[in-house]
């Protein structure tokens, strides 16, 4: 009870049906279970401050045994049901010293149960969970009692072996082994023989786990539980706290690499914009009407019959359809259009560009484009038309090209180390010659090619056949080598390329960026980090980021692979790209614009996507695994804008 200056008076027994509590703030107050009512003032104390004599309560026979069992009384009854009988009462101030040891530890070990309800609502009546908590709290005391002095026996399947005079080892009701020092009366998880936490449980207690759902182990301490209310949450053992938010979306490994933020590619940036001039003189926009089929040659067959003099019209707003489908584009259209167009363009099945000799990620000019294609320079500069475009317009394309690409861009001579990410044995050749005697090797300044089959000399300089690589002129063969791997074989393709670019987007404004922040320009970012994502996401209808639909929707983006996170973001967005400073920069229809996820439907339908708006309307799931499986059917059979609004 608490006297009139509100301090707790442990001396007065609380009436049968009553019970007390502490709120968040660390004021009590008292329940009445009978009445169903909650009140600051302690029942058994009238409001002239006098006691109210209970018959439950035994006068103590000193004034150190009442201290005593005040302080038995206060710790056993706080937050516990008053209603019980006299043998109850009597049985439980008659547990030993041990027995407080025993309820502390029960008390860490479900303290982080579940992070605490918010409101008042928890002050009308008891939940079963805490209902589950006091009745396991009291068995834990009776068995103790039980037991004697010497605390509760250690079960038999725990290797006590080795154990200090005084320790003992239990098992915590979430299955992980905790030990008891029975002098100092403490509990730790840390092993006393060797310092050493013990092992967390396994997650098998977490409903609807696959094993393309596991997102490899906690961080240390951790701990994976789940809510009264279904939604999972995690404990912190090492600062004793619990949070919604799984703590693997900081680990890069998993969630992806974190997106450095740079202020001198936004001023870039934003100069870039503001030199790119609106033309005038030209209609409000232009229609590109396309059959996703083959809609490498729809676009070129409208792209590239725009002539020169009027190639501003490619300036004006984009106004994008795809044959048979309904939808209103107002940007999310456009950015597919440069996402599936860029994928045709790139194929290496067309001829036109080739894989690195390093990967089959990155992009390079294939030289023998014209065996492939006749017609090969007019698609170069119909490529570059639609890179300015992209450029122009603030879009991005689907693909990635080698570092020397850039740097043929911005007018910058290539070096040796640039060609080490393109074409490593080759680099490596080139090092030794570098950095030893090459007379040996006889080498002349020529250098073989194969062509369908056969081996082709190319002289490298006139008279190269006859000119032997030596000492003293090896870095001219070096650097003659360079230009002949990167630009003398795909010199008339990167011209026309440059051509079409250029009537978008002047090349004299680009060299305000160096290689790196031109691919960031043109393509964007290719791995996603998943915690940026988060961060810069916004939620309408009924949802926040506390929600289980939402909890569900972040754990399966953690469980998708890079390439399905790129897929998710097209799919709601447009394109699969991340602008160079992350997710806060996303663009919509009417300028910036955060993903956006809002609710919608029923758990029958599938998620459908705005990406005009970056939005991602998602029906309230009534499972994990429900989302899981109607997100990835959505994603894969997303084909038509129909419902756009």
């Amino acid at each position: 009870g608490r006297d009139s200056a509100g301090n707790t008076n442990p001396s007065v027994v609380l009436p049968a049906g009553w019970e007390e509590r502490q709120d968040a703030n660390g004021r009590t107050y008292y329940v009445n279970h009978i009445a169903r009512t909650t009140q600051w003032q302690h029942p058994g104390i009238t409001e002239e401050g006098a006691a109210v004599t209970s018959l439950f309560e035994p006068p103590g026979d000193s004034e150190g045994e009442g201290e005593t069992n005040r302080s038995d009384r206060q710790q056993y009854n706080r937050r516990n049901h008053m209603s019980v009988d006299e043998n109850q009462r009597t049985a439980r101030n008659s547990v030993s010293e041990n027995s407080s040891v025993m309820e502390n530890l029960h008390n860490l070990s479900l303290g982080g149960e579940a992070p605490p309800a918010s409101g008042g609502s928890g002050h009308r009546s008891r939940t079963q969970s805490e209902s589950d908590t006091t009745d396991a709290g009291q068995q834990a005391r009776r068995q103790t009692s039980q037991t004697g002095p010497g605390g509760k026996q250690t079960p038999n399947n725990l290797n006590i072996e080795g154990l200090p005079s005084g320790w003992t080892m239990q098992v915590a009701p979430n299955g992980r082994v905790f030990f008891i020092d029975h002098i100092s009366k403490k509990t730790t998880w840390v092993d006393p023989r060797n310092s050493r936490p013990s092992p967390l449980p396994s997650q098998s207690n977490v409903p609807n786990r696959r094993h393309q759902d596991d997102l490899g182990p906690l961080p240390e301490g951790w701990e994976e539980r789940v809510h009264t209310d279904g939604r999972i949450f995690f404990i912190d053992h090492n600062t004793r706290i619990t949070q919604w938010e799984d703590p693997r979306i900081s680990n890069p490994q998993i969630a992806g690499q974190a997106v450095p933020y740079s202020r001198d590619y936004k001023r870039k940036y934003e100069y870039l914009k503001q030199q790119l001039k609106k033309p005038s003189n030209v209609p409000n926009k232009i229609e590109i009407k396309v059959r996703r089929n083959t809609i490498l040659e729809d676009s070129y067959r409208q792209v590239h019959s725009i002539p020169s003099n009027k190639v501003d019209t490619l300036k004006t707003k984009l106004w994008i359809e795809f044959d048979g489908e309904v939808g209103l584009d107002y940007g999310g259209v456009a950015r597919e259009w440069f996402y599936l167009l860029s994928k045709e363009m790139f194929n290496p099945y067309y001829g036109l560009f080739e894989y690195s000799a390093t990967d089959n990620y990155t992009l390079q000019i294939n030289p023998m484009s014209g065996v492939c294609n006749e017609d090969h320079l007019l698609y170069f500069k119909f490529i570059g038309r639609v890179a300015g475009m992209a450029v122009y317009h603030g879009k991005l394309l689907d693909g990635f090209f080698i570092r020397p690409f850039y740097k043929m861009m911005l007018g910058k001579s290539i070096e040796l180390k640039d060609m080490e990410s393109v074409d490593t044995e080759y680099f490596n050749s080139l090092i030794w010659i570098k950095e030893n005697d090459p007379s040996e090797l006889e080498l002349a300044f020529q250098v073989d090619e194969e062509n369908f089959g056969q081996t082709v000399s190319i002289e490298l300089r006139p008279g190269g056949k006859e000119t032997r690589v030596t000492n003293e002129n090896k870095d001219e063969y070096i650097q003659l080598v360079i230009e002949w791997r990167f630009i003398n074989r795909v010199r008339k393709q990167m011209d026309q390329f440059l051509a079409g670019f250029n009537e978008l987007v002047p090349l004299n404004l680009i060299k305000i960026f160096d290689e790196g922040e031109l691919e960031l320009l043109m393509c964007g970012i290719g791995s996603i980090d998943v915690k940026d994502w988060k961060g810069n996401t916004v939620y309408k209808g009924d949802y926040h980021p506390n929600h289980i639909v939402i909890q569900w929707y972040w754990r399966v983006v953690l469980s998708f692979s890079n390439e399905m996170r790129s897929r998710l973001l097209q799919f709601v967005t447009g394109t699969s790209r991340v602008p160079m400073n992350g997710f806060k920069e996303l663009y919509g229809s009417n300028g910036p614009q955060l993903f956006t996820i809002e609710k919608w439907g029923s758990p029958t339908n599938y998620p459908r996507a705005h990406t005009c708006f970056n939005r991602l309307d998602l029906p309230p799931y009534e499972s994990y695994q429900q989302l899981r499986d109607k997100l990835i059917k959505a994603i894969e059979g997303s084909e038509g804008f129909a419902g756009v609004d």
